[in-house]
C-alpha cells in the first residue's frame, strides 16, 4: 500500500512532547506521529524509557527490543533531568513550543516534579496536556500499581470472559493499556479541534480503569439496566455471555470453526444435519435457555468435518462464520497482502524492523513510516538547534 506523504497529514507540523513510558502513553503518542505529529521523548539520562529493558522475547533489534520499536517508531528522543537547573529551562522553552505533553507517572509524580498541568499551563495556555493513570488521579485505587494486567483483573473483563466452568481469563496481549492509550489520543484529538474553535487548551485524562469499563459498555449497560443480575458464562464454547446458541468457537475435524447469530436455527440444524432440535425452532427463548444443549449438538456435528468443508456449505448459506486463524494464517490470507498491514521499518540504514502500519487509511493511502524508534537522547543537540537555537 502507498503511504501517504508526511506533508499530507492532518497533524504535519503539530508538536508533541512525551514524557511517558512502557506502553500506554507511548502509544497513544505513536497514534499521533503517525497522523504527522512531530513527537519528542523526554527521557531519563542513563536508563530512559523502561520499556528500553522490557522484552517480550529474545528479539534484539541492533541493540533495542522489539517491543519498545513497535510503540516508540517515527519518534525523536532527548534525555532531561529535572533535577537539573539547565535541563529544566529547555523543557520549559520546549513546552512553551509544543502544541501536546503527555504523561503517565503515577498520580502525584509529575506535580512533585512541578510539571503537572498548572505548571505547564501557566507557560503555555494553549497546551493540550495529555494524562493516562491506573484508576484516577485520587481516590481509593489511586496509588495502586497501574499494571495492565491488574487493571484487567479489577475491570470484570477476567471474570467475563471464557466459558462458565473456566478460571478468570485474561486476554493475550495488554488491552488495558493499549485501549487506554487509544482513547487518550482520541481525546487529544477531539481537544485540539476543541483548541482551533475556542483558542483554549485543556487537560485530558483517562484511566487504565476507564478504558477497561468503556470496552465493556455495550455490557455493562445491560447490566445496570437488567436489576444487576449477572449473565452467566455458557457452560459450552462460552463466547459472549449475554449471547445464546450457536455463537462460539467449536473444533472441527482439523481445527476450529466460529459461529456466530443465526438468522434461523432450522436452517442451521439443516444444514449441518443436526437432529434432536426440532422443539426450539419456534422457541425465541431457547437459543439462550437452552444455549448449552443446543452448542453441544451443534458441536458433535461440526467436529464431523473440516474447517474447510464446513465453510463450503455454511458461507454460500449466508450463516456468519469463519475459519480459526494463527498468525500464519493471518498474514498468508489475501486481505493481509490487499490491505498492505506490514511496514519496514530501517535504523541506522540497514537494519530493517518488520512491523505493522496503523490502522487508519487517509484518501486510500496508509500511514506507514520507514522511521525507527531513537536512540536515547539521540536527537537532543538536532532539537535545540533547530527548536531552540537561544538555549
Amino acid at each position: 500500500m502507498i503511504s501517504l506523504p508526511q506533508s499530507e497529514r492532518p497533524l504535519d507540523g503539530l508538536l508533541v512532547l512525551d514524557f511517558s513510558q512502557f506502553l500506554s502513553g507511548p502509544l497513544a503518542t505513536l497514534k499521533l506521529a503517525d497522523l504527522g505529529a512531530r513527537v519528542i521523548k523526554v527521557e531519563r539520562p542513563g536508563t530512559g524509557d523502561l520499556c528500553r529493558q522490557l522484552y517480550l522475547s529474545d528479539v534484539d533489534i541492533d541493540g533495542a527490543n522489539s517491543l519498545f520499536h513497535a510503540i516508540n517508531r517515527n519518534k525523536e528522543s532527548i534525555t532531561a533531568d529535572l533535577r537539573n537547573p539547565d535541563d529544566r529551562k529547555l523543557l520549559e522553552a520546549l513546552i512553551a513550543r509544543a502544541d501536546v505533553m503527555v504523561q503517565n507517572f503515577r498520580p502525584g509524580v509529575i506535580e512533585r516534579q512541578g510539571l503537572g498541568y498548572d505548571a505547564v499551563s501557566a507557560i503555555n495556555p494553549r497546551i493540550i496536556y495529555g494524562s493516562i493513570s491506573g484508576y484516577g488521579e485520587d481516590g481509593e485505587w489511586a496509588p495502586l500499581p497501574g499494571q495492565d494486567l491488574l487493571a484487567q483483573a479489577r475491570s470484570g473483563l477476567l471474570w467475563l470472559t471464557g466459558s462458565d466452568n473456566d478460571p478468570p481469563m485474561p486476554m493475550g496481549l495488554a488491552v488495558a493499556d493499549m485501549l487506554a492509550g487509544n482513547a487518550l489520543a482520541q481525546g487529544i484529538l477531539a481537544a485540539l479541534v476543541g483548541r482551533g474553535i475556542h483558542g483554549k487548551g485543556a487537560k485530558v485524562e483517562t484511566s487504565l480503569l476507564e478504558a477497561m469499563v468503556d470496552f465493556q459498555f455495550e455490557v455493562l449497560t445491560t447490566y445496570l439496566n437488567d436489576g444487576h443480575r449477572r449473565p452467566k458464562r455458557s457452560a459450552v464454547n462460552g463466547a459472549h455471555a449475554y449471547l445464546g446458541a450457536p455463537y462460539g468457537v467449536y473444533p472441527t475435524k482439523d481445527g476450529f470453526l466460529a459461529l456466530a447469530m443465526t438468522p434461523s436455527l432450522q436452517r442451521l440444524a439443516g444444514l449441518l444435519e443436526v437432529e434432536g432440535l426440532e422443539p426450539f425452532f419456534n422457541d425465541k427463548t431457547a437459543l439462550m435457555r437452552e444455549r448449552d444443549t443446543i452448542k453441544t449438538e451443534i458441536g458433535r456435528s461440526l467436529a464431523r468435518r473440516t474447517t474447510a468443508d464446513w465453510l463450503a456449505i455454511l458461507q454460500p448459506a449466508d450463516i456468519w462464520c469463519s475459519e480459526v486463524l494463527d498468525w500464519p494464517g493471518l498474514m498468508a490470507s489475501e486481505a493481509w497482502s490487499h490491505l498492505g498491514l506490514e511496514q519496514t521499518i530501517r535504523r541506522n540504514g540497514n537494519v530493517e524492523l518488520k512491523s505493522v502500519r496503523g490502522p487508519i487509511r487517509l484518501n486510500g493511502q496508509g500511514l506507514s513510516s520507514e522511521r525507527a524508534a531513537p536512540d536515547l537522547g539521540a536527537d537532543l543537540e538536532r532539537i535545540k538547534q533547530e527548536l531552540l537555537p537561544g538555549i
